[in-house]
């Protein structure tokens, strides 16, 4: 089977089962900056659409897998970006229609669904999962750093009415920050914000992995788990990995670590060491960088590379 650049899994998902992830743009392109996101600082934010990656190519790799003997309980839009940014990510939701009776699910930050061409093309999904994290514009300025051109009440007006138009599974992932987000008033002014939504469902999450700013600071269980009933429908509690995954997760972070101790790798040299996605490989990265074990340093190349404490 050849390489392919933009699948990448199938990958075990809590909520959704196996899935077969679709990476359209480029690691971190994105239109904001969220303090929470496990894959670091956006370098550059973006309102552009365009073709990031060639869609015949998309759609190539995509029919070699459907065509190998391969198993996933949904086929994702997600990855290291924003897939709605790709100019014709729903060219990949309808073929996916067309050729697959796997179910389709975009992950998106939902910013570009106030144009009415996104929302025609992100209905073609089976569900459709965005996210709030905000309530207000100075909330959205603080927590999403978004770009200059976006303002909140046209993301809540964007959510609206991509629910009066989708006829699919919507789901709402709210995510709560210690010290930001976590006061009562606060969770009930997004909670009525998701009301307005009117989702199908509503996954309440908070930081699990190292975040972009060491302010951004998970929510305490309990908090969580009082808040689930303030939310209409009642939140699922969407954090705590499975023991095995956790395990998992510390032998693959334990083995990106014994790696770089031995020679300085660029994210893409771990990505084809371990055949892990590239966003994923990050992620290992950064708690690695946060508890002291590794750093970045730039060797004369165009990518940094990330070498051990001990090695550099």
């Amino acid at each position: 089977m050849p390489e392919h650049n933009t699948l990448f899994g199938p990958v075990p998902s809590r909520r959704f089962g196996r899935s077969l992830g679709i990476d359209l743009v480029p690691f971190k392109t994105c239109t904001l900056d969220c303090v929470f996101c496990q894959l670091g600082r956006t370098p550059a934010k973006t309102m552009q659409r365009k073709d990031y990656v060639p869609v015949d190519s998309v759609l190539g790799e995509l029919q070699t897998w459907l065509d190998g003997d391969n198993r996933a309980d949904v086929l994702t839009l997600s990855g290291s970006g924003e897939p709605t940014l790709h100019a014709h990510f729903g060219r990949v939701l309808d073929y996916i229609g067309q050729n697959s009776s796997t179910p389709s699910l975009l992950l998106t930050n939902a910013t570009l669904l106030n144009r009415p061409e996104v929302r025609q093309e992100a209905a073609q999904a089976s569900m459709v999962k965005t996210s709030l994290c905000a309530w207000d514009q100075k909330s959205f300025a603080r927590i999403n750093r978004p770009h200059p051109d976006l303002d909140f009440t046209s993301f809540i007006q964007g959510q609206i009415q991509f629910r009066e138009e989708f006829h699919g599974q919507l789901i709402l992932e709210v995510f709560l920050l210690h010290g930001i987000s976590d006061a009562q008033n606060q969770i009930q002014a997004l909670a009525d914000m998701a009301r307005r939504i009117s989702p199908d469902r509503i996954h309440l999450n908070t930081v699990e992995r190292p975040p972009a700013e060491s302010s951004a600071q998970a929510v305490p269980m309990e908090i969580l788990e009082q808040a689930q009933s303030l939310f209409s429908p009642q939140a699922e509690l969407a954090v705590g990995r499975k023991k095995s995954e956790h395990k998992q997760y510390q032998a693959n972070e334990e083995a990106i670590l014994q790696t770089i101790k031995r020679r300085p790798c660029t994210l893409s040299d771990l990505a084809s060491i371990f055949g892990l996605h590239q966003n994923e490989v990050s992620k290992y990265v950064t708690s690695l960088i946060h508890k002291g074990e590794a750093q970045w340093t730039h060797g004369g190349s165009d990518q940094p590379y990330v070498t051990s404490v001990e090695h550099g």
